[in-house]
């Protein structure tokens, strides 16, 4: 196990405590949270009108019509706004709730080290203490199931057809990891494969090791300790405001940006711990702020102390750990579920915030991440406030740069 965790300071030099009022059943030493303070104003009009720009643009180049994003800078500012409507016509509003998608990666590890601080495992456990029947050899620990370097294969891209065909068929936990055992069983290679059924079998491992149910654990360690009321991890059915679609193909197989067809009915059970949460802007925002910086008695600097090469030919500052991906200071995580593409990053050292959802699955899952280090890099030149000071900018990218890379993963023609 590695050493014991350290709570972060963030070097920030005042916090708001915001006291909750949690049930006795909440994880030890989770009494308060300390968030980094926040200027309460909107944003200026120059960066809001950047912000607006970047997220339509990313909305026309994916054809999603319906999108929700949030920055929140703390010397600054913060911006949430709503665009566009759903298939039914309805306008998007910011407190819609959505599919989280692959952020719900994230959560899972939070269990995970809330467990271990508590003592109810340990973070090299093999897997193989808790579910009975995984291959023994080679030996998969949790910690490797969150780092995701075990080698285990991944099920949507051979699930996403059937889903696609039969949205509200409800899955099992096991059924997706067997599909993701047929896809790769695990090498033990060490390095970086983003699995969608190793996080599906650290949620089955944490389930056996506590007794509880994955949706209990998402809510004790991760919703209630930072209030994010409007957020779950459902089993066969999500309520959701913002409709998630994909643009169907032509006969040529080209995606037409004109239509889509509606996937807001399928079952979260088909993304389970790997894909399953469902949360809003604000709730998001909330929480990808407290992971970056480290508010949780459980959360500690080892986590993200030992991050590792997204790919090969990736920059050097983008690595992964912990269950997150490391930007430069940015910590996070992003990626698709059928209907939806959603990315939330928070800087480690000041805890500028942003999130953002498209309505559109039929893009790369890149666009999304693109627009999310877009709407930082614009957020990290926000002029601060009478009495606040900005930090330097310490992003290794500008807002053009990623404006490019968006156009290259686009589906819809350039506007």
């Amino acid at each position: 196990m590695r050493a014991s965790r350290r709570r972060r300071s963030a070097g920030i030099a005042a916090a708001l405590t915001l006291a909750l009022g949690l049930s006795a059943c909440a994880p030890s030493a989770i009494d308060t949270v300390s968030a980094p303070p926040q200027v309460e104003a909107d944003l200026g009009g120059d960066t809001q009108a950047q912000l607006v720009a970047a997220v339509e643009r990313a909305m026309a180049l994916t054809g999603s019509a319906g999108a929700i994003a949030g920055v929140w800078v703390p010397w600054s500012g913060e911006w949430v706004q709503a665009f566009g409507t759903n298939p039914d016509g309805s306008a998007v509003t910011t407190t819609d709730a959505f599919k989280a998608g692959p952020v719900t990666r994230a959560m899972t590890c939070d269990v995970l080290y809330g467990m271990a601080d508590d003592g109810i495992v340990d973070l090299d456990d093999p897997v193989t203490t808790w579910i009975v029947g995984f291959p023994a050899t080679p030996v998969v620990t949790l910690e490797q199931l969150c780092d995701s370097t075990t080698g285990l294969g991944s099920y949507q891209p051979r699930l996403q057809a059937r889903w696609e065909a039969n949205p509200t068929r409800p899955w099992a936990p096991h059924e997706l990891l067997a599909y993701g055992l047929a896809a790769s069983p695990p090498t033990g290679a060490g390095t970086f494969v983003n699995s969608d059924a190793g996080y599906v079998l650290l949620g089955m491992a944490l389930e056996r090791a506590s007794g509880d149910t994955a949706a209990e654990l998402f809510q004790r360690y991760v919703f209630a300790p930072l209030e994010m009321t409007e957020s779950s991890l459902p089993l066969r059915t999500a309520e959701v405001g913002l409709s998630g679609t994909q643009s169907v193909l032509t006969p040529e197989g080209a995606p037409d940006c004109a239509t889509a067809v509606d996937l807001t009915s399928l079952s979260p059970s088909a993304g389970f711990t790997a894909a399953g949460a469902v949360t809003t802007a604000g709730d998001l925002g909330r929480y990808v702020r407290a992971l970056a910086t480290g508010l949780r008695p459980f959360d500690g600097d080892d986590r993200f102390g030992s991050p590792i090469p997204v790919g090969e030919g990736v920059p050097t500052w983008y690595t992964v750990d912990g269950g997150t991906f490391q930007a430069g200071t940015l910590v996070g995580q992003y990626g698709a579920v059928p209907g939806y593409q959603t990315v939330a990053f928070a800087d480690r050292d000041t805890g500028l915030t942003v999130v953002a959802v498209l309505n559109n699955s039929r893009a790369s899952a890149e666009a999304i991440r693109v627009l999310g280090w877009q709407l930082a890099a614009i957020a990290s030149k926000a002029p601060a406030v009478a009495g606040e000071t900005a930090p330097p900018s310490g992003l290794p990218w500008t807002p053009e740069q990623m404006d490019g890379d968006l156009a290259s993963v686009a589906i819809c023609p350039v506007p």
